[in-house]
């Protein structure tokens, strides 16, 4: 599976949904709904011929272990998971789904057990956050074999492409007003 867009649109209401949807966009990423809205909104997104990506852990009401991950591919048939729990992209690997690690650098020390816990899942795609980590990412690239993300704190195209430049596949971003 390649992500192929400078921007993943992550939604959090059904607002932003309605306007996702009408973009030329291949994947969005869900959160900060329950987990009883998800089965209506995966359905929206696949009406709409997109990919959805659900960040696992910010799901209310759904378990962001590996059961809870198997529970999304199975029952809900979502092409990706957003996780920071190794064992949830071990399960993504073995589905054959995307699994997305995702990192929050907040020193030396997290940036070190990040980059240990990613070369044991050995993710595709690794997600860093704080986006103004730009500098870590050649870093992270190198020692992990993993296509990078940011996120977190996106505030303007500026940054977006700043990201971008430095070497980031794409960049994650509820920031609506970004999605183009």
């Amino acid at each position: 599976m390649s992500l192929n867009q400078s921007i993943l649109p992550a939604i959090s209401s059904h607002q932003a949904l309605k306007k996702f949807v009408t973009l030329n966009y291949e994947y969005g990423i869900l959160m900060n709904f329950q987990l009883a809205q998800l089965p209506e909104l995966i359905q929206i997104m696949k009406d709409n011929h997109k990919k959805v990506l659900i960040h696992s852990e910010l799901i209310k009401g759904l378990s962001s272990d590996e059961y809870g991950a198997i529970y999304l591919i199975q029952n809900l048939k979502v092409d990706g998971i957003i996780s920071s729990k190794p064992k949830v992209i071990d399960v993504c690997k073995k589905r054959k789904v995307l699994g997305i690690f995702r990192f929050f650098i907040k020193d030396s020390t997290a940036l070190a057990q990040s980059i240990s816990l990613a070369r044991k899942v050995n993710p595709e795609y690794i997600e860093i956050l704080p986006s103004s980590c730009v500098n870590i990412i050649d870093y992270v690239k190198k020692e992990t074999e993993a296509q990078v993300l940011m996120g977190g704190l996106i505030s303007s195209n500026q940054e977006i492409r700043h990201c971008i430049k430095s070497g980031a596949i794409s960049v994650t971003t509820s920031n609506s007003e970004l999605w183009g």
